[in-house]
């Protein structure tokens, strides 16, 4: 965006700052605008201009009732006389650009919404007014998307999360928020940002990942996905662990598809992006406290009263903090089939991070009977991966198999073995089973659930259900 200056650039005589003040010491160089830089600014300002024009003349009390196409016209002659008069000619395809680019800023979230419909990008990541990022198959790239100035960025950071009820300013300078299609929204400004705002988009799937198509990609095995169904159908409790952005939600969306439409399913988020498919599910979402401090709505508020609304199955979008302890409570209870999931680099970690969080209820417990809770309460420890490469990985399938002394022991399933490096960057392995055969395998078999006996062969099968 910027163009620097070196030694070795011969235009560039004259445009650098001599920091030690001596010469063949270190030089900053000056960063100087180019003109494709100054172009853009240039449009940036008038379409700033543009959309204040617009504010003032379109009655915004009616506008989502006007047609797209009448309010198209409306703006495009609105814009065409403004420019006219500035005696501003402009080529018939930049006009249609920057009519379609107006009608972002006046209906939706300007810059970003090109980015919010191109079905490529995962994530977008806005670092500042000038700095925006993208994410692509597992791989981060810069655009030359940007905004006018941090004015501008405040302005549709502000237009996200007043939709859904939320606030940011300086006394609360960070929020969680989503889009209307459910997509996830972190927002931080100053002061706590220091270079300006910044703005992180998980984008919503509006085609979300079935197991088939996982097992397509190569995320999981066709062996290791026959069991995961199992699970779900037997009514046994998973927990899904992972670290950011390894497919922990896609993996739960995946396997929820396998819940019976008869049952009754309560989920619970901070943000909701859960995509159930099941008719009878009943959404409930946190709520951050009032400007007063007040009116907070917790996780474990939430679980505490889904337990009185006769769940099926209670599935939390992931587990943070206290509410571990009522969710451990609801699969110890008669809650079967309930799953969540947790931040954590193994399965093994993830039971550490379980013990951590029910400590933070403030009450006293005994190590042991913590462990004791998480043994008899879980069944099952999914651990997914994004590796460098940017795929998403399920590396692990773990049976929690009880307690020995004041350990919970586990036995891998299914194991993903890293065998090397490609040279296009491609982690090389192979998604394995073990050779252990699970103990539920007498709990999916009492549910109705036949696996095939060689199912959880080393070699393992293509055609793993009967």
């Amino acid at each position: 965006m910027f163009k620097s200056f070196s030694r070795n650039n011969p235009s560039s005589a004259g445009n650098v700052i001599d920091i030690g003040g001596n010469k063949g010491e270190a030089v900053a160089p000056v960063w100087q605008p180019t003109v494709a830089d100054s172009e853009l600014i240039e449009r940036l300002e008038l379409k700033s201009q543009l959309h204040e024009v617009l504010l003032e003349r379109l009655n915004l009390a009616v506008i989502d009732k006007v047609q797209p196409e009448e309010l198209r016209r409306e703006v495009a002659a609105l814009v065409s006389n403004v420019l006219s008069q500035q005696k501003r000619p402009m080529r018939s395809e930049d006009f249609n650009q920057l009519i379609d680019e107006l009608l972002d800023e006046v209906l939706g979230f300007g810059p970003l919404e090109p980015l919010l419909a191109d079905p490529t990008i995962n994530d977008i990541l806005v670092n500042s007014h000038r700095s925006v990022y993208v994410e692509r198959f597992g791989k981060l790239e810069r655009t030359n998307v940007r905004f006018r100035d941090e004015r501008h960025l405040l302005r549709i950071i502000d237009k996200i999360v007043s939709r859904v009820g939320r606030r940011v300013d300086e006394s609360q300078p960070w929020v969680d928020a989503r889009l209307e299609d459910g997509s996830r929204v972190n927002a931080i400004i100053r002061p706590c940002a220091i270079d300006g705002p910044s703005l992180s988009i998980r984008k919503f799937s509006r085609h979300p990942l079935t197991m088939q198509r996982m097992i397509d990609i190569g995320s999981v095995t066709a062996p290791a996905a026959a069991l995961l169904r199992g699970l779900v159908e037997a009514r046994l409790n998973v927990l899904i662990s992972g670290g950011t952005g390894s497919g922990k939600t896609t993996m739960l969306n995946a396997m929820s598809s396998y819940i019976g439409y008869a049952e009754r399913v309560v989920t619970i988020e901070d943000a909701a992006e859960l995509q159930l498919q099941q008719e009878h599910v009943v959404r409930l979402e946190t709520r951050p406290p009032t400007p007063g401090g007040s009116g907070a709505v917790t996780q474990r508020d939430l679980v505490r009263n889904a337990l009185r609304m006769r769940p099926d199955r209670i599935i939390v979008g992931e587990v943070r903090g206290a509410e571990t302890f009522d969710m451990l409570q609801a699969m110890n209870t008669g809650h079967d089939g309930s799953m969540t999931t947790v931040h954590a680099n193994s399965a093994r970690d993830a039971l550490g991070r379980l013990e951590q969080m029910v400590t933070m209820i403030g009450i006293d417990f005994p190590l042991s009977a913590i462990r004791a809770q998480i043994a008899s309460g879980l069944h099952m420890v999914v651990q997914l991966n994004r590796m460098s490469d940017g795929k998403r990985r399920v590396v692990s399938v773990s049976e929690i198999t009880g307690m020995e002394g004041p350990t919970i022991t586990m036995q891998d399933i299914f194991v993903f073995k890293r065998s090397g490096k490609a040279e296009n960057g491609d982690i090389l392995g192979e998604f394995v089973a073990t050779g252990i055969r699970p103990r539920c395998s007498e709990l999916l078999a009492q549910a109705g659930v036949d696996l095939r006996q060689d199912l959880f062969r080393r070699e393992g099968v293509q055609d793993a259900r009967t």
